[in-house]
């Protein structure tokens, strides 16, 4: 059997990306329906804990999404 080699870094990577994931999918359960602002701040505030950097304009993006819609799609953190 073959083993499966990860490049370095990608395991925390991965870990990021999930992190991202965990931080959007909280925010949609919890600020869905309230304004942009306060869909935005919980963003930046989850992203900051998780140690994730998401670009401001994506987070304006997933906090228009998450008021409008009631979701959005993770950004790619990796």
């Amino acid at each position: 059997m073959s083993e499966q080699q990860s490049t370095p870094g990608s395991e925390e990577a991965d870990a990021r990306q999930e992190a991202a994931e965990y931080v959007v999918d909280r925010v949609e359960s919890w600020d869905e329906g309230s304004q942009p602002d306060v869909v935005r701040k919980d963003l930046e505030e989850g992203m900051a804990e998780a140690q994730v950097d998401v670009e401001d304009s994506e987070l304006d993006r997933m906090a228009e999404d998450i008021h409008d819609e009631g979701s959005t799609e993770t950004p790619d953190v990796g």
